[in-house]
């Protein structure tokens, strides 16, 4: 028997649609190991204190955050499943959503599998991941940890001089790290790097190690042009070099932007597909914030919700 809502993917966005459509006695099912190059409960998983999650005075460990939002939607009588999916056929109705070991049928469909931050792939940054290393300046730049200490962002894009920028309202000085002598970001940011007397560039040259004990206490950085190792003692570094949303089960099966971002009908959640919505990180390449990424959870749980009454599927 097909579900009336099927959700895939278990961050903030996924499960505040997992909340609503409980709520609504949609009985929703939330496939919630995306682990193919996302995370199950999302990147929050990674964070160790959210203090910008409105209702929480004192702050709250990420991975808290997510299982008390999970436990919500299970009061509600959302079913949860740890596993991937591999495969969707929207062809037909209705939909149909499979990996190994089982098929699961669905009227509507709520995609919510985020986006994953790019990181230099380092044993050392993954041992200081959320002990230091993040890549999310404005998640994380105000944490009590990075106030007036040395922090280093790589990138050179315009996220990474936003983040770079950003960050100098807390740190004493910011370390802007690129590869490269020249920027790929837009000439009016650059302009706001080379003014910020708080920012130093350090220029051809790419990380090489972030050392410390039980948190990271400062990084190594290689000179690509004389291989000269040079070392920074900070307290932070923040990966500004872009990131993947996870849509590789679905890019043949719905319309996705240039960057491979789900295309939703603004101000709507709703896809090309009729019955299936996007919502969380995973439509949105600008915000990628815990708060934004559960509105948007909220708005498609909605849309789902009207469009199923509007079907006779409610």
């Amino acid at each position: 028997m097909a579900k009336k809502v099927v959700i895939v993917g278990s961050g903030p966005a996924g499960l505040t649609a997992a909340i609503y459509t409980a709520r609504a006695d949609l009985q929703p099912l939330v496939i919630e190991g995306f682990t193919k190059g996302g995370q199950a409960g999302g990147q929050l998983m990674t964070t160790t204190e959210v203090e910008n999650f409105p209702g929480f005075p004192e702050g709250i460990d990420g991975p808290e955050l997510i299982m008390n939002m999970k436990k919500q939607a299970e009061r509600f009588g959302a079913e949860f499943i740890m596993e991937d999916i591999d495969k969707v056929d929207f062809s037909s109705k209705p939909y149909t959503l499979s990996n190994s070991n089982r098929t699961i049928t669905a009227h509507s469909v709520i995609i919510s599998t985020g986006a994953s931050a790019r990181i230099l792939d380092l044993p050392s940054v993954k041992k200081f991941w959320g002990k230091g290393v993040s890549a999310c300046a404005t998640c994380d730049g105000a944490l009590p940890m990075f106030r007036n200490q040395v922090i280093a962002v790589i990138g050179g894009g315009d996220s990474a001089i936003e983040e770079a920028s950003f960050l100098t309202r807390f740190a004493s000085k910011v370390l802007l790290i690129h590869r490269r002598q020249e920027f790929r970001a837009s000439k009016a940011m650059q302009k706001r790097a080379f003014d910020n007397p708080k920012i130093e560039l350090v220029l051809d040259s790419v990380l090489d190690e972030v050392y410390g004990s039980q948190f990271m206490e400062g990084i190594k950085v290689k000179n690509v042009k004389t291989d000269e190792i040079s070392d920074y003692a900070c307290k932070g570094l923040f990966m500004a070099i872009g990131h993947v949303p996870n849509t590789d089960f679905i890019k043949d099966a719905i319309d996705l932007n240039e960057k491979g971002y789900i295309k939703v009908k603004h101000p709507s959640t709703a896809t090309n597909i009729e019955g299936v919505f996007g919502c969380g990180d995973v439509i949105d390449p600008h915000y990628r914030q815990a708060i934004t990424a559960a509105g948007t959870g909220c708005a498609a749980a909605l849309d789902a919700e009207r469009w199923l009454q509007a079907n006779d599927l409610g």
